[in-house]
């Protein structure tokens, strides 16, 4: 049987860390969230979420998976069996994600496909697919067209609806495959495969790149987006406090639920990425710098991406509110639209293209490995043999493959909405955490936790965490569930198209797949096991004992390894 093996080197942790949470959310979500909710107003809802509930729940998941050494489900099996729904449920938010997110990136690849063209398609109403009623913006002669007539569209807005997307008129007619798309995606599962097909041998080795290089992109596009004309005003509209927001519940719910997005808390993935840890690296410190770095790569995003709608709001004579998107809007429709009025537009397009391709592909990648160390881990003599893995793999990328394809047809931007809305839901998310802090703090013991930091990091945490652990997570967690359904607004496309009503039994039943694991798994081992119910109880919520003890020894044993092959050198 193969060994589960160890990050090559703490970078290699530091990076896929980075790369997993650090995603396109802190590009096209955040900022446009900070605009919406009061500009800087809005960073005092977003850092008491951080303090409160994001960083908590970071370092308990590392820490739990750097203490278990177990994937997202295993990991239960030795803190507290009866919440092992828990990861049950993360797993499945994590699957219809793998789905999704590399759908984006296909779009995204398309793009950059043809961002190397003489001139960019989004740029000109000269097209087969544009409509009498297109408007160019690539020169400023043109914006007049935009103010006098309406029912006007953008190029940019045709290209990703008539071109990329071939949108039909709704979910019932779901027309043919784009070709191109599909092209584009196989391209991408080709690319995951090899990133993650060895485990974390082959991933922490890719991380250095996909981690790292989207950086450098993000400060040149910042640096570009600063020194062209309207850049202030878009910074001011991005920042500019208006403090009146702070007493809407709206603007603490999103704030909330964008920590929730942006630490990928609640799946299990930095349990996982923590188990590949050795027994006695410091979680703590990491977890801290993580988080830390997480927040200010959204807001540095954040000037990158308004001080360029800022310039083109003011080439366009409009104000920001007018052009300011978030999601695919911002990705595909507003920022192409600005690029496409700059000068050397293909330079740019290419930059932003492949640091918006390179932040998310580490992302989806990285939720691949999370489902595969997870699922082995469950099944480690079958799984852990050579070439078990890699045909697994295979299979879970054409399973995941052969069933997006609906998704990438003329009526698939509907399918793909429904399951970014529903299955992927914030609010599943928020469930999980409400319940994974109850088991831990609660059942397994937030003084076991903290004396668990202190065995393996020699670092006394600070106390605040234990009161997080015990009361504010999860409070505000509840809470924050609690409105999210109360304030549940039916799915709708553009806000005009609505859609059928089995589309949302569809999608509430999406949703609740992954919460209902968490009471279903309780009941069936409440209900299978052996004695009385309060035995039963009590025999299910107690934590293995020996894990510690086996990980100190193996920690020991590979000081003493080490100790040896150092001699071994000098000699």
């Amino acid at each position: 049987m193969e060994e589960r093996g160890h990050w090559g080197s703490k970078v290699e942790f530091l990076l896929a860390v980075a790369g997993n949470v650090i995603g396109l959310g802190n590009v096209w979500r955040f900022p446009y969230l900070c605009y919406k909710n009061g500009g800087g107003a809005f960073l005092v809802p977003y850092l008491v979420f951080v303090v409160i509930c994001g960083v908590p729940l970071f370092l308990l998941e590392t820490t739990i998976g750097q203490y278990t050494q177990e994937g997202a489900i295993t990991c239960w099996r030795k803190l507290c069996p009866l919440a092992e729904g828990i990861g049950y449920g993360g797993q499945l938010i994590l699957l219809y994600s793998c789905m999704t997110y590399i759908i984006i990136l296909s779009w995204a690849l398309l793009y950059l496909v043809f961002s190397f063209s003489s001139q960019l398609p989004w740029s000109s109403c000269n097209n087969y697919w544009n409509t009498e009623d297109c408007v160019d913006f690539s020169t400023r002669n043109k914006t007049f067209e935009w103010t006098n007539k309406t029912n006007t569209t953008s190029a940019a807005i045709e290209f990703w609806e008539h071109r990329v997307l071939a949108i039909s008129g709704g979910i019932e007619e779901l027309g043919s495959i784009r070709w191109e798309v599909l092209l584009c995606l196989i391209a991408l599962w080709v690319i995951c495969y090899f990133c993650i097909w060895k485990g974390v041998k082959s991933t922490g080795k890719v991380v250095y790149f996909t981690a790292t290089f989207p950086y450098i992109m993000l400060v040149i596009l910042l640096i570009r987006g600063l020194s062209l004309p309207g850049a202030l005003h878009g910074v001011l509209f991005y920042l500019l406090p208006e403090p009146s927001r702070l007493t809407d519940p709206q603007v603490w719910m999103e704030a909330g639920s964008q920590i929730f997005f942006s630490f990928s808390v609640g799946v299990g993935s930095l349990a996982v990425l923590g188990s590949y840890n050795t027994y006695n690296n410091n979680c703590y410190r990491d977890s801290l710098y993580l988080c830390l770095l997480n927040c200010g790569t959204s807001v540095v995003a954040g000037f990158a991406v308004f001080s360029v709608l800022g310039f083109m709001a003011n080439e366009q004579d409009v104000p920001i509110s007018e052009v300011a998107e978030s999601g695919p809007g911002l990705a595909f429709i507003a920022y192409p639209q600005a690029i496409a009025m700059m000068p050397l537009p293909q330079l740019w397009s290419i930059c932003f293209f492949v640091m918006f391709i390179l932040l998310g592909l580490d992302t989806q990648f990285v939720a691949m490995e999370v489902v595969m160390t997870s699922f082995i881990d469950m099944f480690p003599t079958v799984m852990r043999k050579e070439g078990r893995r890699e045909r697994f793999l295979l299979l879970f990328c054409l399973i995941c493959f052969f069933f997006q394809l609906v998704m990438i047809t003329e009526g698939g931007m509907y399918v793909f909405q429904i399951f970014d809305y529903y299955a992927c839901n914030g609010s599943c998310i928020l469930f999980l955490c409400v319940f994974e802090t109850l088991a831990l703090g609660w059942i397994f013991g937030a003084d076991r936790l903290y004396g668990i930091i202190k065995d393996m990091t020699g670092v006394h945490a600070n106390p605040f965490f234990k009161i997080c652990w015990l009361f504010l997570t999860p409070l505000v967690s509840l809470g924050t569930f609690i409105f999210s359904l109360v304030e549940y607004q039916p799915l709708t496309y553009n806000r005009w198209y609505v859609y059928p009503a089995w589309v949302y039994v569809l999608g509430w039943m999406l949703a609740s797949s992954s919460i209902i694991m968490v009471p279903g798994w309780a009941l069936y081992k409440l209900s299978s096991g052996t004695g009385t119910l309060r035995q039963r109880f009590h025999r299910q919520c107690r934590p293995d004992t020996d894990c510690s003890l086996d990980l100190k020894r193996e920690a020991e044993l590979q000081h003493i390894r080490g100790e040896e092959l150092d001699c071994f050198s000098t000699s």
